[in-house]
């Protein structure tokens, strides 16, 4: 019998009939290492709309775009445990390196992305833009990133 939290992780395909006639909140991102900025951040995007979809990108996307040495988690790990947080509605993964062929397979209303981004930076943002969405900015937690804590724990810091 799978858990509340597990009841919660889709596939993308599997979650797009789900999603039809709610207020779409989605948000995407590598969450190797989940920390306070993240709960923060995820929290505040719950408040925007009716559901938040959190895309996570997979193991490879993720050495892809952090190096050789990351995820320090699996995906699956990362997944279940953004399932666990009350906030997050949904939670799937995605193997490119940007979200873009999630966002149009779900056409979210809302697309936020955290204060260490510029929106012009944004490779997702004319997709959103396209499918009738908008993207909001959350002010970044200073202080969290995953990266910083792996240097912590690695004594790199």
């Amino acid at each position: 019998m799978k858990t509340k939290a597990e009841n919660k992780i889709y596939t993308r395909n599997s979650l797009k009939s789900i999603l039809e006639n709610k207020k779409i909140v989605f948000t995407n991102g590598c969450f190797d290492i989940l920390h306070v900025g993240h709960a923060k951040y995820l929290a505040e995007s719950k408040k925007l709309g009716d559901i938040l979809v959190v895309a996570v990108n997979d193991d490879s996307s993720v050495k892809r775009l952090k190096g050789e040495t990351r995820p320090i988690n699996k995906v699956d790990d990362r997944m279940l445990l953004l399932a666990h947080l009350e906030c997050v509605d949904y939670v799937v993964s995605f193997c490119e390196d940007t979200a873009i062929n999630t966002i149009k397979m779900f056409s979210p209303h809302i697309y936020v992305k955290g204060g260490d981004v510029l929106l012009d930076n944004i490779p997702e943002k004319n997709v959103v833009e396209e499918c009738g969405g908008s993207i909001i900015i959350l002010s970044l937690s200073e202080g969290y990133s995953s990266t910083n804590t792996i240097k912590k724990i690695s004594g790199d810091n």
